[in-house]
Order: structure tokens, then sequence, then C-alpha cells
């Protein structure tokens, strides 16, 4: 008898603990915290690494900008999106590239292919896809 009543005090003590343990845990919110893409060299926090990558972004589309020859002497102008995504292993891969005529699509393709490998984004701790757009604005100030 005296086995009985321990057994079930320590179950009922158990059961109790586990009611209490989980409503503590029903009351929590599960978030999972997206990290953006970074460029490499990029360091901080993530408020830090997203200012450094939009700042590295702008740096490399003007170094690698060009103005195609033939649309800069027959001063065909115009604004180029190009749609893009960086991919779980860091590169880039185009969407989609509107606007202008094909050699300034061609020019700001080429200069968006020539981002480096970056470090992915990542969600709940696994990398994921991120998805961004960058406009291109050909004006021959002619």
């Amino acid at each position: 008898m005296k086995k009985l009543l321990l057994l079930l005090l320590i179950f009922t003590t158990s059961i109790a603990f586990a009611q209490d343990e989980w409503g503590d845990l029903k009351k929590n919110k599960l978030t999972m915290k997206e990290i953006p893409a970074v460029w490499p060299g990029c360091s901080g926090s993530i408020a830090e690494k997203d200012t450094c990558f939009n700042h590295q972004l702008s740096k490399h589309i003007m170094s690698n900008f060009t103005y195609p020859t033939q649309e800069y002497k027959k001063n065909i102008q115009g604004r180029v999106v190009v749609k893009f995504k960086i991919n779980t292993k860091g590169f880039v891969e185009i969407k989609s590239v509107t606007g202008g005529n094909k050699g300034l699509q061609e020019a700001a393709k080429t200069n968006i292919l020539k981002i480096p490998q970056l470090i992915p984004g990542m969600m709940g701790g696994k990398p994921r896809e991120i998805n961004m757009s960058v406009p291109f604005n050909f004006k021959t100030n002619k």
C-alpha cells in the first residue's frame, strides 16, 4: 500500500511539473530569425552586415559599370531592372532583365553576374535564397 501511495505521489508530481513546463512553452512564440546574405569581408551585427552589403553592392555596380559602345554612339538611353536571386550556395542567378534595349540589358546583366560568391542568407539555421532587384539608369548626357 505504501509503495502504491509513493508511486501515485511521484506520478502526480511529475504530471504537475510537466503541465507547468508545457504551460510556459505554450506562452512562448517561436520565431525564426532571417539573416540576409553577407558580402565577403563584411562583419558585425546583422544591421552592420546589411549596411556593408548595400555599400559593397553599390561600389561593385559603379566600378563594373560600362555603357555599351553602340548604344552610347546612337544615344540610346533607358532604365534596366535586373531581378536576380542569391542561391543557397551564395551565387547570383539572373531571374529577369527588363527595360532598355538588348545591349543595355546585356551590360546590366553582365555587371550583376560579376558579383562575387556571397555567404548565403539563412532562415532557421539553413541557407535560403534571397531575391533582389537592381535598377540601372543608362544616360548619355548628350
